[in-house]
């Protein structure tokens, strides 16, 4: 179970607010996910959008109206809209995340075609000998038995292709989750590592994947690792520095949210546990950073709390 403690995320933003490096890219990020962002909301459904293209679920739409107690269409309509809007952005959120963030830590973002040698990469980067290599999906319930076992597939038949093409005999593969823990997995991406050890031939299997999320094994003079990385494993991977998570967390903050007054402390959320989440307990009067305001510090909470099990006050 991981647990973040909201005193480490701000002496971590402390920290890469005096990094002059850490601000550059940070302001980079931050131009980058505006600028997308601004294209992608333009081709969210629309409030003329038609309703024969929603593809809604007739049966969800009446067990939500006998919920609320709707009598009237006008009701549920209002509904609508939103809901599909959050649906359209869960499947192409993740893609322009990716094509933000990776080249600004050197990683080239791999335009995969369907049924290609390379249709299971999202990105990669030669890092001296080795070829690290990144399958990306959006949340950590994303996969089923068949995905994990076409995964393991491509990784086992195209090993030595990616290899001879950068001209390594050392592959470090990720399949990445951008955000969630371990122990919100569905587990179905472990499955990946056991369907490699599983389906191994006339190869050494160096490390196996029990007990662990990674595995290693050795064919024809290559030596390739398979690891999952979910959440902030990832990002720091991605980032190579143990900032990178706060760095990303504060460029699309700062990208999506214009600073104002906090929410009045008496302010009745519908969501039990939201006031814990975004509480301001832990920050000290005197905080001041130049990267995010006072009122951008609830969000730099809320953002982190997708990426832990339990986010505590010390």
């Amino acid at each position: 179970m991981r647990s973040i403690l909201k005193s480490e995320l701000l002496q971590t933003l402390q920290a890469v607010d005096k990094d002059a490096g850490a601000r550059t890219r940070i302001l980079a990020l931050e131009t980058e996910f505006r600028r997308r962002i601004g294209i992608h909301v333009e081709s969210l459904p629309a409030s003329d959008a038609l309703f024969s293209k929603f593809n809604t679920n007739p049966f969800v739409l009446m067990i939500h109206s006998h919920n609320k107690g709707y009598k009237n269409i006008s009701q549920i309509e209002s509904d609508i809209l939103p809901a599909k809007v959050f649906s359209s952005m869960e499947t192409s959120a993740g893609r322009m995340v990716e094509a933000v963030v990776l080249p600004k830590y050197g990683w080239e973002v791999v335009p995969s075609g369907m049924h290609s040698i390379d249709s299971v990469l999202d990105g990669k980067k030669k890092s001296g000998d080795v070829l690290c290599l990144a399958t990306l999906k959006s949340g950590p319930r994303c996969l089923n038995d068949e995905m994990s076992a076409n995964i393991a597939d491509d990784i086992l038949a195209n090993f030595e292709h990616w290899a001879t093409e950068h001209s390594v005999t050392e592959i470090d593969f990720t399949y990445g989750v951008l955000y969630g823990t371990n122990s919100q997995s569905n587990k179905k991406d472990w499955h990946i590592l056991r369907n490699i050890e599983e389906k191994l031939t006339s190869g050494k299997m160096l490390v196996s994947p029990n007990g662990h999320w990674t595995c290693k094994f050795e064919k024809n003079g290559i030596t390739v690792t398979v690891t999952i990385r979910i959440g902030v494993d990832l990002w720091n991977y991605i980032g190579g520095t143990d900032s990178m998570f706060t760095e990303l967390s504060t460029s699309i903050i700062r990208a999506c949210i214009t600073p104002s007054d906090v929410d009045p402390a008496d302010y009745k959320f519908q969501i039990k546990d939201l006031p814990e989440i975004i509480s301001m307990q832990s920050v000290p009067e005197n905080f001041n950073v130049a990267l995010l305001q006072w009122s951008q510090l609830e969000w730099f909470f809320f953002f982190a709390r997708h990426f832990c099990d339990r986010l505590l006050e010390v």
